[in-house]
């Protein structure tokens, strides 16, 4: 099923989120629904808080972007209660978006690599490490579920420069071609 996306100016996209336990009814469904719903929107990852929910779950699929990167392909992952361990390599810029802040793309710096523990869907624990296109996109996605959204990375120069934009996302301004809230 197809869900509505939350935009920027909804408290569920500022709140740190909790985390699941195994027996979280629905989970599986869920989870399907986030990947119809991201795909549906064209995204490449979407978190939990962007479909109104508190808790520590992103859904990834980064193949779009194997352009970019080619280890972005076929890069399909479910993250419940990732902890990002460690960041290191050098810091780079990307241009990013956010289907909760559409229409606003911006060069955000981060570090290159990350290490990060997490269970998968059937609540199997890993640490993995990651770099690149997949990192960026994880750490994107990780910062949802911390209440952080990309622009807070942003200068304040260029926060200022897009104020009136994020203003207008949140008194429902914006067009989208998916469903939003």
């Amino acid at each position: 099923m197809i869900l509505p996306i939350y935009l920027s100016g909804s408290n569920v996209l500022r709140k740190e989120c909790e985390p699941l336990t195994p027996d979280y009814e629905g989970l599986q469904q869920l989870i399907l629904d986030m990947f119809e719903t991201m795909y549906n929107a064209d995204g490449v990852g979407l978190a939990a808080p962007q479909i109104g929910k508190s808790i520590r779950l992103f859904v990834i699929d980064s193949s779009p972007m194997y352009d970019d990167d080619p280890n972005a392909k076929g890069f399909k992952k479910v993250f419940i209660n990732p902890e990002i361990l460690e960041y290191s390599g050098e810091e780079s810029k990307f241009r990013e978006g956010c289907l909760s802040i559409p229409e606003i793309h911006e060069e955000v710096v981060r570090k290159s690599k990350i290490k990060i523990r997490y269970f998968d869907s059937d609540f199997n624990e890993h640490i993995e490490e990651y770099d690149g296109i997949r990192a960026r996109v994880i750490m994107h996605e990780y910062d949802h579920i911390e209440g952080v959204l990309f622009v807070d990375l942003l200068s304040p120069l260029r926060r200022k420069l897009i104020k009136k934009r994020l203003e207008n996302i949140a008194a429902g301004k914006t067009q989208t071609n998916y469903k939003t809230i």
